[in-house]
């Protein structure tokens, strides 16, 4: 019988969190073998992902963080879900070639619009013009769509990211990867769990607090494990990053804001980036930012004002993303890296008070980077749960709000990832495909995941 396999990516899972939380998977580990990953850099979702199932470098498969900057355009992107942005031959592709017939269901991991999978999931709202945001998910075949949410329900959107962020997500991820295992018996299943990644970056790392979401995590895997093992599915577990603990936040577009460089427009009493007129800005991602330079003679001035920011670990330039394999089109002029316990917040006001009404709403694509601080409700407000609750009734009754509940400190957030940490029990991991005393580069997990595959 030709082996069959499922991929369980538990987002932010380390070997630090393995332990007495994590019974499932410490005998995962004991039995299939545990790996050591290496980072790919930046040490994000899409640039991550794409790396696993490509077995590139950034520089080849074109996701250079989890968004960037488009210069024709004059436009910044993020978390778009087009699977043409990613070059490259994708992991199921390659063993479509050598195993013709060979399926794939591709549940919730990124880039997954328009894939060559036989059968994906993905969280996709809808926007109709009156301004609404409607929660749902984007299937192929379209038809699943319907099929799925009438057996498992709609999909708990607010539990996937936000304030009330949490394992409701993991679990009906989970669920589906089972309902699409029963009906299609897929030769591959990419499933995604995000719930480690919630509250490491809220709490951090070292908060006690922490077990319980490493316990209820394994539930979710363990039962996965139990239902693909009486399928005769083998079942890999692999994580992206891991999450270390931050003290301090650095605002890059308000540094460059002091120097005149970046331009902000007002509009009707806010303050807006303009990218397209700013001399340099920069694209935050957790502890990456790309910085764009508009005159490349100021990339030297630019990177001296890098260089001598506190909490900035690297800064490199054309020559150092060649070496770092980040050198593309999609990449800024600098791309920088923070010191293991900073991240970059997009921020660029100075006054609150004239801050984009986006930036207290949980808003991830007009942002001007990744915004970690959408996972809190603004402690300032009295009685935040009835003020949200307010806001969907009027909602409901056809009123359009605004839902800006998220508070404008950076402060708050107590972990994050993108850089290649010191200690190697905070990297990612591999488990199910044996082990080694040497950690593997990030590039080299597709080659293990293709044995896997292909038996």
């Amino acid at each position: 019988m030709v082996e069959r396999t499922a991929i369980l990516n538990v987002v932010g899972l380390t070997s630090r969190l393995l332990g007495a939380a994590s019974p499932r998977l410490s005998a995962a580990a004991r039995q299939g073998g545990l790996l050591r990953v290496c980072p790919v850099l930046p040490a994000v979702t899409c640039t991550a992902q794409s790396t696993y199932l490509t077995g590139l470098a950034p520089s080849g498969h074109g996701a250079v963080a989890n968004g960037w900057y488009d210069r024709e355009l004059a436009e910044h992107h993020f978390w778009k879900q087009s699977n043409h942005l990613i070059r490259g031959e994708k992991l199921w592709e390659t063993c479509r070639r050598a195993r013709p017939g060979f399926t794939c269901a591709k549940l919730f991991w990124w880039y997954n619009m328009y894939a060559t999978a036989d059968w994906s999931i993905t969280p996709r709202p809808i926007y109709p013009a009156d301004g609404r945001k409607v929660f749902d998910v984007y299937t192929h075949p379209l038809g699943m769509r319907e099929e799925v949410k009438q057996a498992l329900g709609p999909f708990p959107f607010p539990a996937f990211w936000g304030p009330t962020a949490g394992i409701a997500s993991s679990e009906w991820i989970a669920r589906s990867a089972q309902w699409v295992e029963e009906r299609h018996r897929p030769d591959l299943s990419l499933v995604y769990l995000p719930h480690l990644d919630y509250n490491l970056q809220r709490l951090g790392p070292d908060d006690p607090r922490l077990a319980e979401d490493v316990r209820a995590i394994d539930r979710v895997v363990g039962e996965l494990l139990d239902f693909y093992a009486q399928r005769n599915v083998r079942v890999v577990v692999l994580s992206e990053y891991g999450i270390t603990a931050v003290r301090r936040s650095i605002a890059l577009n308000r540094i460059f804001r002091e120097r005149g460089w970046i331009t902000v427009k007002d509009e009707l009493g806010r303050e807006l980036l303009d990218c397209g007129a700013s001399q340099v800005f920069a694209i935050a991602d957790h502890q990456v930012a790309h910085v764009y330079v508009k005159n490349p003679a100021m990339i030297t001035a630019v990177r001296a004002v890098l260089e001598g920011t506190d909490g900035v670990m690297r800064v490199l330039d054309e020559v150092g993303q060649r070496a770092a394999g980040l050198a593309h089109a999609r990449s800024g002029d600098l791309v920088v890296f923070s010191a293991e316990d900073a991240w970059f917040t997009y921020y660029y006001w100075e006054d609150e008070a004239k801050a984009p009404d986006f930036a207290r709403c949980v808003d991830i694509h007009r942002k001007y980077g990744y915004d970690p601080v959408e996972l809190f409700l603004d402690p300032a407000l009295a009685w935040p749960k009835l003020k949200v609750a307010g806001k969907l009734l009027r909602k409901k009754c056809g009123l359009r709000i605004l839902m800006d509940v998220i508070p404008l400190d950076a402060g708050l957030v107590k972990g994050s990832h993108g850089t290649c940490p010191r200690d190697a029990e905070e990297w990612p991991v591999l488990i199910g495909v044996g082990s080694a005393a040497a950690p593997i580069a990030a590039t080299a997990v597709h080659s293990r995941l293709l044995a896997t595959c292909l038996g």
